[in-house]
């Protein structure tokens, strides 16, 4: 018997089962995510989100690819995120900024991307079954091969994204300060000149 016939969607065992529990703590961490009118909070339920992920993939006996996830995600990512909402000196509190008037907009695009995903995932492992007590899948051999053979490119690419996000944090963070600067030059001219013709 294959393992497809030996579980099935009626018997679903207790790895399964908390694969679907994660699952949902993930998508409800992702929804918050974006819904949320707070910054930070936003960036905090994205550590939720992003460690939800880790956590399905240390279910799916990806080792490697969790611990990956764990550093770069939620040790770098995240991270960059806060930095930036530091240094751009976003509000810590709900910010009028943070809503939309795109909303339905954007809930067209997110359902049909989810949708596509769906699909595509399905249509690619349809008959693609993980044997949990078998040999691991996401090796670190297996995995960094992959990686630094065919994903290299994609790789330099993402860390050169994330360092232009930090050194345009750092430049807005730079320009709000010489405006504050500024402003707080004329005002100390303009009392000087005030208490000169007094």
């Amino acid at each position: 018997m294959s393992l497809a016939a030996a579980h099935g969607f009626l018997s679903p065992t207790g790895v399964e089962i908390a694969f679907l529990l994660v699952g949902i703590v993930t998508l409800g961490a992702a929804v918050v995510t974006v819904t949320t009118k707070q910054l930070v909070h936003a960036a905090l339920w994205l550590v939720v989100a992003l460690g939800g992920i880790a956590v399905e993939y240390l279910l799916l006996t990806a080792e490697f690819v969790a611990w990956v996830q764990v550093l770069i995600y939620v040790g770098s990512v995240v991270v960059l995120l806060l930095f930036g909402l530091m240094l751009t000196k976003a509000p810590i509190g709900r910010s009028p900024d943070a809503d939309s008037g795109n909303r339905p907009a954007a809930l067209v695009v997110a359902v049909a991307a989810a949708a596509a995903l769906i699909w595509v995932v399905v249509d690619a492992f349809r008959t693609t079954w993980i044997d949990l007590d078998g040999p691991v899948q996401g090796s670190t051999k297996v995995s960094g091969s992959i990686l630094f053979r065919h994903w290299v490119l994609p790789f330099e690419a993402l860390s050169v994204l994330l360092l232009a996000a930090l050194v345009g944090a750092i430049v807005l963070s730079r320009k709000d300060r010489a405006t504050d600067g500024a402003s707080a030059g004329r005002t100390d001219g303009r009392t000087t000149d005030r208490e000169g013709q007094r």
